[in-house]
C-alpha cells in the first residue's frame, strides 16, 4: 500500500476537471456540426425537386450524411461516458456478479456497513436497486434516495417488459397502468424463462399501491441508517418478502465512513445481482459501467462440491466488455473469488477457487488479476482486494483515461476527414464548369457591346464635366450669398448701452470691446457651416449620374435596388476582393466627400483674425475710449471680415465643379484604362451574367440563386467541421 496513495487519487481527480469541460464544448461543437450536416441534407432534399437537370439531381442525390450521422451520435454517446467519468468527485469501482455469489459480504467488508445497509440472505435475491457508497470519514451514515418519476418509471421499468413479452401498446399512464388488466402472454411465447419474466411485470402491477406514491415524491429523499434496507431490499434479514419501496427507486447514494481511513475519494456501486430473470437488467449494467465506473470487481463464488465457468459467466463478462469498446474491460477489472470455510453454507471451495482461477485463460476471462480471497473478513478484502485494486487505480488511471479519451480522438478525426470527403461531392453537385462551359460563348456576345456602351457613357460624362468644370456651382453660390446676407442681416454688435452695461460688468471698454469681438467672430462663423449641404449634395449629384451610366448602360441595376451614391456603394461591395483595380475604382468613387471643413473651413477662418483680440490691428484709444468709438470699430471689423470671406468664398464657387470632374475622371481611369481591368470586368459581369442578363440566362438565374443557397450551406458546415481537441 502506498501511503501517498489517497493524495494521488485526489490529483487525478483534479487533473480530470478541465477535460470534463473541454469534452464539453466539443459536445456542443458536434451537436452543431450535425445540425449544418442535417441543414445541408435537407436543403439538397429540396432543391433536387426544384431543379430539372438531371445531372445536378443525381449529384445532389450522391451527397450523403446519415452514415456520418450516425458516427456522430455514437460519439456523443461515448463523450458523454466520457465526460461523466472526468466529471465525478471519486473514483468508482463497481463490484459485479450473479446473485449469491458474496458481492454484498465484500462490500460489507470494505464499507463497515451491515446487513441492514447492504441486504445480504441465504436464501432469494436481496438487493433491488443499484447503490453507490461514498466514503467520508467527517459524518454520521445516511442515505439518499432517488425516485423514478411516473414517465420515467413507464418508460424505462414497464414498457421493455409490453416490448419484448409483445404484450401491445405500452401503458400510457400509470393509472392505465394499474387500473387495466395485464395483457395476457401470446401463445407464441412459451418456456420457464418467459413466464418468469412476466412474474416480475406482474409483481410490479400487483403491489403497486404499495409504492406508486413514491412515483410522486421529490428527490432526493434522505433517510437514516436503520431506513436503508427499506428502500434498496426486497426483503427483512429474516428472508421475508415484505419491502416493496424498491420498486420505484432509480439509485441510492449511501455516505458513510469505511474503517480503511486512507483510502481516499473512492466510492463503491453496488449493482443487483444479475442471473435473476428481470427485464432490463443486463442494459442497466452495460450502462452503469459505462458512465460511473472506472474499475470494476467481479466476484465469483465456487461451490465446494465442484463448479466451472459457465456461459453465464462468459456472458456477464462480455456485458461488462460492452460498456466501454475503447478500453478492454481486461484493462481495469479484476476477479474476486470468493473462498468459504468448511464451517460455512457453501463448505471450503479452496479447491475450486484455485482450479477456476487456473481455468480463467481457457474461456478468455482476462483480468488484471485474479484474487482468492474470504470476502466476509473484513482484514483480508482490504488487504488483499482493496489496496490491490486502489493501488492499481493510482498507478494507472491516467494513462487509461489517456487510452480512451485517445480513442474517441481517432475516431473523430476520421469523421472528420469523411466529412471532408463528401463535401467536397457537395461542392461539385451544381457542376458549375460544365455549365458555364455552355453559356460563356452567349456571355461574350453580349459582353462585347456593353462593355463599348459602358465605356462611351462613362467617357460621356467624364467629357461633359469636364466642359463644366470652370463653372461655378450655382446652388454652392446661392448658399454662400444666403450664408454672407444672413450674416449681414443677423448682426450681434452691441448697441450704445449694451456696450456701457458690458464695460461695468467687464470692468472697462478694452475688456468689453474684446468681448464683443469674440461674440460677432463666433457668430458669423456658424452660417458658414452650413456650406457643408450644397458641397455634399453636389457630390452626390455627380454620384448619381455615374450610377445612371451604370444602371442605364452598363446594365447593373439588377445587382442593387438603391440610388446614387447607394447604388455605387453596393456594387463596391459586390466586386470579389481578388478583383482589386475594379473593386479600388469603385470604393475610391463610392469612398469621396466634399466638405466644408476640408475645403473651405481654413479659408474662411484666416479671414476672421480681425476679430481675433490677439490678431486684430483695429485696437481703442488709450486715452479716452468710448462706446460709440467700440461699437464703430466692431462694425469695421465685420464688415471687412464679410468682404474678405465673400471674395474669398467667390474664388471657390467652382470647386464643385471641379472636384466633381476630377473624381469621375480618377473612376474612368480606375475602371476603364487601367491595365487589365477589362478582365476583370469579365469575371465579374459573367458572375453575375443572371442578374444582369435575366431574360439571357433565366434559368442560370434560378440556379445561381440555389447554387448560393447550397454553397452557403456547405460553408456553414465547414465551418463547424472542426478537429477536435480534447
Amino acid at each position: 500500500m502506498s501511503p501517498d496513495r489517497a493524495e494521488r487519487i485526489a490529483n487525478i481527480i483534479q487533473k480530470r476537471r478541465p477535460l470534463a469541460q473541454k469534452i464539453a464544448e466539443v459536445q456542443a461543437s458536434i451537436r452543431s456540426l450535425s445540425q449544418a450536416l442535417r441543414d445541408l441534407q435537407e436543403l439538397g432534399a429540396s432543391l433536387m425537386a426544384q431543379i430539372d437537370d438531371p445531372g445536378i439531381a443525381r449529384r445532389l442525390q450522391e451527397v450523403d450524411f446519415s452514415k456520418i450521422q450516425i458516427g456522430l451520435a455514437a460519439e456523443l454517446e461515448a463523450l458523454g461516458k466520457l465526460r461523466a467519468r472526468f466529471d465525478r468527485n471519486t473514483l468508482n469501482i463497481g463490484v459485479v456478479g450473479r446473485a449469491r455469489q458474496g458481492k454484498s459480504r465484500l462490500l460489507q467488508s470494505i464499507t463497515g456497513l451491515t446487513a441492514a445497509e447492504i441486504p445480504d440472505g441465504s436464501r432469494q435475491h436481496c438487493t433491488g436497486v443499484r447503490s453507490t457508497i461514498y466514503h467520508n470519514p467527517l459524518v454520521s451514515a445516511y442515505g439518499e434516495v432517488w425516485f423514478h418519476s411516473q414517465r420515467s418509471f413507464l418508460d424505462e421499468v414497464i414498457a421493455p417488459y409490453y416490448e419484448q413479452l409483445h404484450l401491445g401498446a405500452k401503458p400510457f399512464s400509470l393509472d392505465e397502468f394499474a387500473s387495466q388488466p395485464l395483457p395476457s402472454l401470446p401463445d407464441s411465447l412459451v418456456g420457464a424463462e418467459v413466464g418468469a419474466k412476466y412474474e416480475h411485470l406482474r409483481r410490479y402491477h400487483k403491489y403497486i399501491d404499495k409504492y406508486s406514491s413514491l412515483l410522486l415524491a421529490p428527490s432526493p429523499r434522505r433517510i437514516s441508517q436503520t431506513e436503508i434496507r427499506e428502500y434498496v431490499a426486497q426483503d427483512t434479514p429474516e428472508g421475508d418478502r415484505v419491502f416493496f419501496n424498491y420498486l420505484a427507486v432509480r439509485e441510492v447514494k449511501i455516505v458513510c465512513t469505511f474503517p480503511k481511513a486512507d483510502v481516499g475519494q473512492i466510492s463503491l456501486v453496488d449493482m443487483p445481482g444479475l442471473g435473476d430473470t428481470g427485464i432490463g437488467d443486463e442494459e442497466r449494467l452495460i450502462q452503469t459501467l459505462g458512465e460511473e465506473v472506472d474499475f470494476v470487481l467481479f466476484v465469483r463464488m465456487p461451490k465446494s462440491s465442484g463448479d466451472y465457468w459457465a456461459d453465464v459467466d462468459v456472458k456477464l463478462y462480455d456485458a461488462a466488455g460492452a460498456a466501454l469498446l475503447d478500453l478492454p474491460v481486461k484493462l481495469w477489472s479484476f476477479m474476486i473469488l470468493n473462498q468459504t470455510a468448511a464451517g460455512s453454507n457453501n463448505g471450503d471451495n479452496s479447491n475450486n477457487c484455485q482450479d477456476l482461477a487456473e481455468s480463467m485463460a481457457e474461456k478468455h476471462l482476462d483480468t488484471v488479476g485474479c484474487v482468492i480471497a474470504n470476502c466476509a473478513e473484513a482484514a483480508e478484502v482490504n488487504e488483499k482486494i482493496l489496496d490491490a485494486a486502489l493501488d492499481y487505480l493510482a498507478d494507472r488511471i491516467a494513462s487509461l483515461d489517456r487510452q480512451y479519451a485517445s480513442a474517441c480522438r481517432e475516431r473523430l478525426a476520421q469523421l472528420h476527414s469523411a466529412i471532408n470527403l463528401e463535401i467536397e461531392k457537395a461542392r461539385e453537385a451544381f457542376g458549375e464548369a460544365m455549365q458555364r462551359s455552355r453559356e460563356f460563348p452567349l456571355f461574350l456576345r453580349l459582353f462585347s457591346p456593353l462593355w463599348q456602351e459602358l465605356s462611351a457613357g462613362l467617357e460621356g460624362l467624364v467629357r461633359q464635366l469636364g466642359e463644366e468644370r470652370e463653372a461655378q456651382n450655382l446652388e454652392f453660390k446661392q448658399q454662400v450669398e444666403d450664408a454672407i446676407a444672413a450674416c449681414r442681416r443677423d448682426s450681434v454688435i452691441p448697441s450704445l448701452e449694451e456696450m456701457k452695461s458690458r464695460r461695468d460688468r467687464l470692468g472697462g471698454y478694452p475688456n468689453a470691446y474684446y468681448d464683443a469681438m469674440n461674440e460677432i467672430r463666433a457668430h458669423l462663423s456658424q452660417y458658414f457651416l452650413s456650406l457643408d449641404d450644397s458641397l455634399r449634395r453636389a457630390i452626390e449629384k455627380v454620384k448619381s449620374q455615374v450610377a445612371q451610366v451604370l444602371i442605364s448602360q452598363g446594365r447593373l441595376g439588377g445587382l442593387s435596388e438603391r440610388q446614387g451614391s447607394a447604388f455605387i456603394e453596393d456594387i463596391a461591395a459586390e466586386i470579389p476582393a481578388d478583383l482589386t483595380k475594379l473593386k479600388l475604382g469603385f470604393q475610391i468613387l463610392a469612398e469621396f466627400y466634399l466638405s466644408y471643413r476640408g475645403l473651405i473651413q481654413h479659408r474662411i477662418r484666416q479671414h476672421l483674425d480681425g476679430l481675433t483680440p490677439d490678431r486684430t490691428t483695429l485696437k481703442l484709444s488709450q486715452n479716452s475710449p468710448s462706446a460709440k468709438e467700440a461699437i464703430a470699430n466692431l462694425a469695421t471689423l465685420q464688415a471687412e471680415a464679410l468682404y474678405n470671406c465673400e471674395t474669398a468664398l467667390e474664388d471657390l464657387l467652382c470647386e464643385p465643379s471641379q472636384a466633381a470632374f476630377a473624381i469621375v475622371e480618377e473612376f474612368g481611369d480606375r475602371v476603364l484604362r487601367a491595365e487589365g481591368v477589362k478582365d476583370e470586368w469579365q469575371i465579374f459581369l459573367e458572375e453575375m451574367r443572371a442578374d444582369i442578363w435575366p431574360t439571357e440566362f433565366a434559368r442560370f438565374g434560378e440556379r445561381t440563386k440555389q447554387r448560393q443557397d447550397w454553397l452557403e450551406a456547405i460553408e456553414r458546415a465547414v465551418a463547424a467541421n472542426q478537429l477536435f481537441e480534447f
